[in-house]
């Protein structure tokens, strides 16, 4: 089927953070952080980087996955609270949208989780779902993009595959969130052809 292109200011159109994930599975949302913070963030996965800080990410939960570049070419490191002040601005956000999402949807998600993740040219991430065959704490998984003037030839989009209809690809582009089903929600990053920034995080149900 023909990929379904998202690059503007709008979710899923008409639908609310509710409806968008219990029907179509999928939400996006532009200037999701203010554009100071993106920019803190973008400089500081770069410095990441460039610290040596961040590693090849793996395939497989456990504390030992496995490295896979024909499946994932990746490097992150995880977020902790107090690691810096855009940080703990970032997970402010995502604390209001965890009680947001527990309030309309009654989910019970109870923590968050997340990485810098940095795409190399070249790199992708082949199709997968978010939750472990051995853990499915993982409930809604959510993107945040840090790149400046994304073009459609840099590729690197994030490519959704709902049931029955079109896949979605939705370009990295600054500010822009995307959210979807962690255990539901087929998807992968296309290989990029310029250095790819965001920030991975996943809500996470109790036990």
């Amino acid at each position: 089927m023909p990929a379904l292109s998202f690059d503007g200011a709008l979710a899923v159109p008409g639908l609310s953070v509710a409806d968008g994930l219990c029907q179509a599975g999928w939400l996006m949302q532009d200037h999701f952080l203010p554009s100071d913070l993106t920019a803190q963030l973008a400089a500081e996965c770069v410095q990441s980087m460039l610290s040596g800080n961040m590693k090849g990410a793996g395939v497989g939960s456990g504390h030992a996955p496995l490295l896979q570049p024909e499946i994932r070419g990746d490097n992150i490191e995880w977020l902790e609270a107090g690691r810096s002040n855009a940080c703990d601005r970032y997970l402010e956000h995502m604390e209001a949208l965890r009680q947001t999402l527990n309030r309309e949807l009654f989910l019970g998600l109870d923590e968050y989780e997340s990485h810098f993740a940095l795409y190399a040219p070249g790199a992708f991430y082949r199709a997968h779902l978010d939750r472990f065959r051995d853990d499915d704490k993982r409930t809604v998984s959510v993107v945040l993009y840090l790149n400046d003037d994304w073009l459609p030839g840099h590729g690197g989009a994030l490519r959704l595959h709902p049931q029955d209809v079109p896949v979605v690809d939705i370009a990295p582009q600054a500010g822009r969130m995307a959210m979807f089903l962690s255990g539901e929600m087929l998807h992968e990053v296309l290989p990029t052809a310029r250095q790819r920034l965001s920030i991975a995080g996943w809500f996470r149900r109790r036990a």
